[in-house]
């Protein structure tokens, strides 16, 4: 049996691994280097580091904490490095007639029921069935950080390459809008790296924003343009009042340019125009959603986007110039929070409130995307009826969303 090859390693050692640097983890007998894997863990890195040199048998089963499914236990195998022999399992060799079926690890057909009989699981899995969702061909957020083979997945649908630059593969590609849109909604993950490669050339560094890029540029125009604003108000009451009440319309905007613009979709003109840019705004985190640097806007791109809506709220607020500007500070502030959370929702561990929100805004990834528009709060898609609404057992194996 290949498996036997890897070492049994011992319970001190494995816990020595409890850093970033090198992290093992252990589900039942296997020992797991998941070093790769942290920064691709939907949970993020932190909660990983959290159980780093011990067993997460527990809490890959807290289906508060994270639901884990069969996906995330076949991740888990690419990352198999050895077998923990503990001290049931020597109890349990020592009383055996067959020890060798016992250990070393893995142990033969009836090594195992000895040890199941001896209360030690070698093999835990998550769940048997799960959902397969038609439109994105998926069953779980762990799904999204399965490294796709970019060979075999050109091979079987045609579309793009993950090794090459993507843009010109859409801009070159002759896909009809209904193949497009069938596939950049499926999603992959790139396994080479970071970020699969947009343009390959000197703009690539363009297309690349960490996080931490939107609060450092457009914090500092919020605050001076509040600052501003509160010049030309009676109160500190009115400078509040109209800076909340951008706050409150930014929300209805993050659902209308979620819904209209970047989920145009089935309006999109079929042609390579319309396909290409659909594919630059929004396709492009849809089709490689745990890329971390194609998860927030760069700051050219919003610049773009934000300079009709600073007009807008100089034409709605035409009568006094600074409520206008605190409305559009307020508004640029509630960006910020929608991008951020965007970004923490797919890469970072989250307290209660935002663990929820974070399942609700996966699952626009990997089971509906037509619906869940809503990234900072669902009230937009209770309002207006796009709420997500899934299956729970799902009825079949197979589930077609409308």
């Amino acid at each position: 049996m290949p498996g036997r090859t890897l070492p049994t390693i011992p319970a001190v050692e494995i816990a020595a691994h409890d850093n970033k640097r090198s992290c093992y983890v252990t589900v039942g007998t296997k020992v797991y280097d998941v070093t790769s894997f942290l920064s691709d863990h939907p949970g993020g890195a932190d909660l990983i580091l959290e159980h780093a040199g011990k067993d997460v048998t527990d809490i890959m089963q807290d289906e508060l904490s994270h639901t884990h499914t069969e996906a995330a236990y076949e991740i888990l195998d690419e990352c198999l490095v050895g077998f923990l022999a503990t001290q049931r399992v020597l109890d349990t060799a020592t009383k055996s007639e067959r020890p060798d079926g016992v250990v070393p690890l893995p142990p033969s057909a009836k090594g195992a029921q000895e040890l199941k009989a001896n209360g030690v699981a070698p093999d835990v899995r998550g769940a048997a069935e799960e959902p397969v969702y038609a439109a994105t061909g998926m069953s779980s957020e762990d799904d999204l950080s399965r490294p796709t083979d970019a060979a075999s997945d050109y091979n079987k649908h045609k579309f793009l390459d993950l090794d090459k630059p993507l843009l010109m593969q859409v801009w070159n590609g002759g896909f009809s809008k209904d193949f497009y849109l069938e596939q950049v909604h499926r999603p992959r993950h790139y396994r080479g790296g970071d970020s699969a490669p947009l343009f390959g050339n000197f703009l690539e560094p363009l297309s690349l924003t960490p996080w931490w890029v939107v609060p450092t540029v457009w914090l500092p125009p919020v605050a001076y343009g509040t600052w501003l604003a509160g010049q030309g108000l009676p109160s500190a009451f009115h400078l509040v009042a109209y800076w909340l009440s951008g706050l409150f319309i930014w929300t209805l905007v993050e659902y209308g340019l979620h819904r209209f613009l970047f989920h145009i979709d089935y309006y999109l003109p079929d042609n390579r125009v319309g396909i290409t840019l659909h594919f630059l705004l929004h396709g492009v985190h849809h089709y490689l959603p745990m890329d971390k640097y194609r998860l927030v806007m760069p700051p050219t791109l919003f610049l773009v986007l934000a300079t009709p809506f600073w007009k807008l709220a100089h034409a709605v607020f035409y009568y006094n110039w600074y409520a206008a500007t605190a409305v559009y500070c307020g508004g640029i502030f509630g960006y910020i929070c929608y991008d951020m959370t965007h970004y923490f929702l797919h890469h970072r561990n989250l307290p209660y409130y935002y663990r929820q929100l974070k399942k609700y805004h996966l699952q626009h990834h990997f089971a509906d995307f037509q619906n869940g528009f809503g990234v900072t709060s669902r009230l937009w898609d209770r309002v207006f009826g796009t709420e997500l609404q899934l299956p729970s057992p799902p009825s079949s194996k197979v589930v077609k969303q409308s």
